[in-house]
């Protein structure tokens, strides 16, 4: 492409992604950059939810309730392959909540956003039902209801990966050095992390940069701003998955705040996530001692199962550019996004986005293109509420069911290869598998499900350059192959670029 464009996108993460998708579906000329990987920062160490945020009515966040109960449905159907339905329990305890309380929180939550696929909610006798078996005998009475679970990281890849189908061009480990205003234009300095430069010019800017927003406009834009992020740190542990079923726990503690135990990738749990004030740099960012014992101290006083450190086989965090509204506790801080926009005659307009949650982005990026259509009258309608993300136009928006049908067609591919690749790539996995004839096509074992064909796929159409970016964003094999193995695919991938 040219060095001319209509949008800029600083930051690979789920808002960049998702507002570049927008864009070129919308007929302009868009160019992504990001200074590491896809999604490396916070848009792959969330807690894998599509939701509505059931706790955020304490806090009367009413239109951000409603506005993400709305989204889990739109991406529910729009990626059915990487988002799915899931129930989750709620064991109450008196002592934070009163049940009458609970009861009308998820009155609201059935009703607040025009609820059609996901179940309503129900009240359980934990005693009766198997949701209760795992659970103490002193939480007797429950809540289920529903929302979504979603691989962040893949939802960030398929929509930089629909931005590029619709004429985008997306760089990788690419630093914007720096953006400054002429006349008409920006002029945008790149370099590569190999050291190469290029210069691009741009009519508008936008800054996606997550918990790096702040810096990108002091350092590269060298603008000033009145909105300011507030960074949370959110940590989350991996154990394994001691309960039948494939439900969820929600958890509440005794400082109000909630913890999610969600089943991930078959015989593991996610358990997160923390809510601590962080200073540092985000890119440093580490669960702490004090964390783990938090997290595990709130399922051990749920479970019957006694959950220790020996019982932890992953870990992550990750940090949230919350929107600064002055609010003292970490927990209320809102996840509302809010919008800085400035430019008029002789002065080429800037974008800059503060706070957000992953639900939300494609909204977000739906109001971010409104928020810029009096700099573009040219500009095209809103497209994304009905687009189907690369994958997921599997025929009922069942991915068991195209799993069936691609081991009709392939029944020498191990089922629960061909299980993953539906989960993970949707009708992308028949691209994948294009001239497969035999499991010696798949290409060498490196343990766990991943072989050398997925391996060069990532390479070639999803923008992975490192074994990390194969094991742990665009698939989470990491979690299934040893040390060793890792190790061994790392060279192999370093060798095969």
């Amino acid at each position: 492409m040219t060095g001319a464009f209509d949008l800029f996108v600083i930051g690979g993460g789920i808002n960049g992604a998702g507002i570049a998708r927008d864009a070129a579906g919308r007929g302009l000329k868009v160019l992504l950059a990001e200074k590491g990987d896809l999604a490396e920062g916070t848009s792959s160490r969330s807690g894998k939810l599509v939701h509505g945020g059931l706790r955020y009515l304490e806090y009367y966040e009413f239109r951000l309730v409603r506005e993400a109960l709305i989204e889990r449905e739109v991406l529910l159907a729009a990626a059915p392959h990487i988002v799915r339905p899931m129930r989750f329990v709620l064991p109450h305890a008196p002592a934070q909540r009163p049940a009458i309380l609970i009861r009308l929180g998820l009155f609201l939550y059935d009703h607040l956003g025009g609820r059609r696929r996901l179940p309503s909610s129900r009240r359980l006798d934990l005693a009766r039902v198997p949701e209760g078996k795992p659970i103490r005998d002193e939480f007797r009475i429950g809540f289920e209801y529903a929302d979504c679970w979603v691989d962040d990281a893949r939802l960030v890849v398929l929509n930089a990966l629909d931005a590029a189908a619709h004429g985008a061009e997306v760089l990788t480990r690419t630093k914007v050095v720096q953006a400054r205003r002429g006349k008409v234009a920006w002029h945008v300095a790149l370099r590569t992390e190999a050291g190469a430069e290029r210069e691009v010019t741009a009519r508008i800017l936008v800054n996606a940069a997550g918990p790096w927003v702040e810096e990108v406009l002091n350092h590269v834009i060298g603008e000033n701003t009145r909105r300011h992020v507030r960074l949370v740190k959110g940590s989350h542990i991996v154990v394994g998955k001691f309960w039948e079923g494939s439900h969820a726990y929600i958890l509440q503690n005794d400082d109000r705040r909630v913890i999610f135990v969600v089943p991930y990738h078959d015989d593991l749990c996610l358990i997160g996530t923390t809510d601590i004030p962080f200073n540092g740099a985000p890119e440093s960012v580490a669960i702490d001692e004090m964390e783990r014992s938090y997290l595990l101290g709130v399922v051990n006083r749920y479970m019957r199962r006694g959950l220790t450190e020996r019982d932890i086989v992953y870990e992550y965090s990750g940090v949230r550019p919350l929107y600064d509204d002055a609010e003292a506790n970490p927990s209320a801080v809102t996840r509302d996004y809010v919008f800085d926009v400035e430019g008029g005659v002789g002065r080429p307009p800037l974008l800059s986005v503060f706070g957000g949650k992953i639900t939300t982005y494609r909204k977000l990026a739906e109001h971010a293109l409104e928020k810029l259509k009096p700099f573009c009258p040219a500009l095209g309608g809103k497209w994304t509420a009905s687009g189907k993300l690369p994958g997921g136009d599997i025929p009922g928006g069942e991915p068991e069911v195209f799993a069936a049908e691609l081991a009709g067609l392939m029944p020498w591919m191990p089922p629960r290869l061909l299980r993953l690749y539906a989960r993970q790539y949707g009708t992308r996995a028949i691209s994948l598998l294009e001239g497969a004839r035999t499991p010696a096509d798949l290409g060498r074992h490196f343990g766990g499900l991943l072989y050398e064909r997925e391996a060069e796929f990532l390479r070639d159409t999803e923008w992975a350059q490192t074994a990390e970016d194969v094991l742990t964003r665009r698939t989470a094999h990491h979690l299934e192959m040893s040390l060793d193995e890792r190790t061994r695919f790392a060279a192999w991938f370093e060798g095969a670029k």
